[in-house]
Parts: structure tokens; C-alpha cells; sequence
């Protein structure tokens, strides 16, 4: 049912109701205020280390030098980065613009006939249509709505709640995932032998054709009056084994590496690739699943598709692989279910969060009695 409370709760609402600064709830905490900047100086700025981009034109050359050349630097970015641009992906760029435009298409929707698909995550529906709600101690928001769905293996779909409007969504989002698990397959191989393992092991390791979901979420960034003060996703390491991105070429994400934040530029045709938590855990830490946020600006809406690739939550067992662990290098990871793994992290983050808290409330509480002090120092001394 659509309500004008629910209807009101959407970022995108609260964008296009004329505000010039935004709820407190949406303001970022002191400490990450002062490396949020202009994300258009930063994308522009070419110091630094740089996100990599990886040609995966020759990954199947019949030269073996070509071939284990291209496969090396993917492993590397993967060791080095966690984090990777793919270009000549072997996925049409008119198939990309058929998603981006269809995705496009249903965030232009008015609000009220994108409420129709809403989700309610009170009740355990995640799918359909939302709005981040607050899952931390200190109760803060994030400047985005999505649209949130499996989308492969295809007999795992619930196509009820996919959008119907444009005609165009089922049947482009379809064939982006069909293609997109077929590159899954290539790149879970490629990082099986950088682990001296056999080709298929990841594959299988993260529960193969049958059992590896692909959950698309769509993140929709309305502008934002006061980007320096929001964030669009706070920061975090992504849950699944693989993370696909594509965007509307407005650039956003940030990753941290080598102790500061790294604006990542916007690559022409190019799928973005995550290493997620699934694939570090199984690696023991060879391949890292990087600390990744994404910023929002003034001036444009920022869209992004970005795909998971899941085990599933209790069948499978994530620890590191026996064949990455040796006397020194012993397992450091624990042996957890997917669905353990989710919850471990929900729970270190609202801890965190409620520390982060407290000491905020402390350092108020300080503040406010060191000045309290100095008021009544000031008056005694003008007596």
C-alpha cells in the first residue's frame, strides 16, 4: 500500500522538495567530514595511486606468453587492488546501455508508481523497491534508494517484483545476467590457478552454476545540496565472492588504499570488479575485498548497477582454502556459514558504531564541562 509516509521517506523526495540542508540523520560524523571532497576534483586529479584497468581482450589468446601475461596482471590487481576497471569484458555495449537506459527509465518514474514494487524489510521482503534504514547505533542514513533483486540462476527469479515499466527491464536485465555469470565463470577460473588450485575449484568452492546467485541492486544518488556533509554508501567490503558495477559514468566510488581515500575514474564500457569478503576468506587473504564508499554531489544523479555474486547463506562453509594455508601462513579467517559471515558483520558494525557513539557523546559531555569551567573561571576572575 502507498502512503504518504512511505512516499516521504525516499531520498529522492526529500532532494526534489526544494531543501538546502539536509536532516541530521543524513549528516556524516565528524571524523569522516574532513576527507569527503568534490568528487568531480577529485576524479579529475592524476596523482597518486590510480584503480587499474584490466584488458581482458587476450585471456583466452592461443599465444601462452599473451595469454598468462593478461591473466597475471588480473591476479595482481586482484592481490594488490581487490578492486579492478575490466575493459573488452565480452559484454556488448549496446547491452549495457539496454540496462542502463531500462534502470534509468524506472527511477524517472514518479515516486508514487515506484512504490508499487516497495519492499519491506520489517517482514524479511528485501526485494522491490527502498530506502536504507537505519541499522546502526547511531542511527544515521545514507543519501540513496535502490531497487534490489535476484537476478540469476533464472528458476531463483521472482519476476513479480521486477519493474514492468519500461518493457524493455525484464528481458535487458535477463541477458546482462546470463552474460555476466558466463564472465563470473572465466574470472573465478583465472583466480583458481593464481591460487595454484585447479581451474573450477572457486567456482565450485562458492556454490557453482546451481547455487551462486547474482543479486542486482540498483543505487540511485539524487543530487544532494550538501555533499560534503553526506554520504551515498558508507564505507564497507562487499559480503559476496564477485561485485559487478556499471554506472552512468558520473563518478562516486572511492576506495581506500594505501591509507587514503582513491577516487576511481569513470572508464568508457568498462565493468567495475570487486573482490568480495567470500573470495578472501577462501584465499586467506590473498585477494582482498577493499574497503569501498560512494559520494554524492550537487549537480547530477549518480546510478549504478551493481551485481553480487553470492554463495548460498547455510550450505557452504566459508574458510581458507587448505591449499592457502601453511605453518606461516596459518588460516586466519574462522570457519562460518555465508549467512554467519552476514551476521558477524552486522553486529561488529553496530558495535562499533555504538562505541563511535559513546565517545562522541563523551567528548560532548568534555567539551561542554571544560567550557562550563572556563565560563565559571572567566566569571570569578571579572569579580
Amino acid at each position: 500500500m502507498v502512503t504518504a509516509a512511505s512516499i516521504g521517506s525516499r531520498v529522492e523526495s526529500l532532494a526534489s522538495s526544494g531543501i538546502s540542508t539536509i536532516p541530521k540523520e543524513y549528516v556524516r560524523p565528524e571524523e569522516e567530514l574532513v576527507n569527503i571532497g568534490d568528487i568531480f576534483e577529485d576524479e579529475k586529479s592524476t596523482e597518486g595511486p590510480q584503480v587499474p584497468t584490466i584488458d581482458l581482450k587476450e585471456i583466452d589468446s592461443e599465444d601462452i606468453k599473451v595469454r598468462e601475461k593478461c591473466r597475471e596482471e588480473l591476479k595482481k590487481a586482484a592481490i594488490d587492488w581487490g578492486v579492478m576497471h575490466l575493459v573488452n569484458h565480452g559484454i556488448s555495449d549496446e547491452l549495457m546501455e539496454r540496462v542502463k537506459k531500462a534502470g534509468k527509465a524506472f527511477f524517472d518514474l514518479p515516486v508514487e508508481q515506484k512504490e508499487k514494487y516497495a519492499n519491506d524489510q520489517a517482514s524479511g521482503k528485501i526485494q522491490g523497491y527502498g530506502s536504507k534504514l537505519a541499522n546502526n547505533a547511531s542511527g544515521q542514513l545514507e543519501w540513496e534508494d535502490y531497487f534490489f533483486h535476484c537476478v540469476y540462476p533464472e528458476d531463483k527469479r521472482d519476476l513479480s517484483i521486477w519493474p514492468q515499466t519500461p518493457s524493455d527491464y525484464i528481458v535487458a536485465t535477463s541477458e546482462y545476467a546470463k552474460e555476466l555469470r558466463g564472465l563470473t565463470t572465466k574470472i573465478l577460473s583465472i583466480l583458481s590457478l593464481g591460487l595454484g588450485l585447479e581451474e573450477g575449484r572457486l567456482e565450485k568452492e562458492v556454490g557453482g552454476l546451481e547455487e551462486l546467485l547474482l543479486q542486482m541492486k540498483i543505487n540511485y544518488y539524487p543530487k544532494c545540496p550538501q555533499p560534503e556533509l553526506a554520504l551515498g554508501v558508507e564505507a564497507h567490503t562487499d559480503i559476496s565472492a564477485l561485485t559487478f558495477i556499471l554506472h552512468n559514468m558520473v563518478p562516486g566510488l572511492q576506495l581506500f588504499y594505501g591509507g587514503k581515500w582513491v577516487t576511481a575514474k569513470c572508464v568508457p564500457n568498462s565493468v567495475v570488479m570487486h573482490i568480495g569478503d567470500t573470495l578472501e576468506i577462501l584465499s586467506n587473504g590473498k585477494y582482498k575485498s577493499i574497503l569501498h564508499r560512494g559520494l554524492v554531489n550537487k549537480e547530477k544523479v549518480r546510478i549504478s548497477w551493481a551485481v553480487f555474486c553470492e554463495p548460498p547463506k547455510e550450505k557452504i562453509i566459508l574458510k581458507p582454502l587448505p591449499e592457502t594455508v601453511s605453518e606461516e601462513e596459518p588460516a586466519i579467517f574462522p570457519p562460518r556459514t555465508f549467512f554467519e559471515h552476514i551476521q558477524h558483520k552486522l553486529f561488529r558494525q553496530s558495535q562499533e558504531a555504538l562505541v563511535s557513539t559513546k565517545e562522541s557523546a563523551a567528548l560532548k559531555s568534555t567539551k561542554e564541562s571544560a567550557l562550563k569551567s572556563t565560563k565559571e573561571a572567566a566569571l570569578i576572575s571579572t569579580n
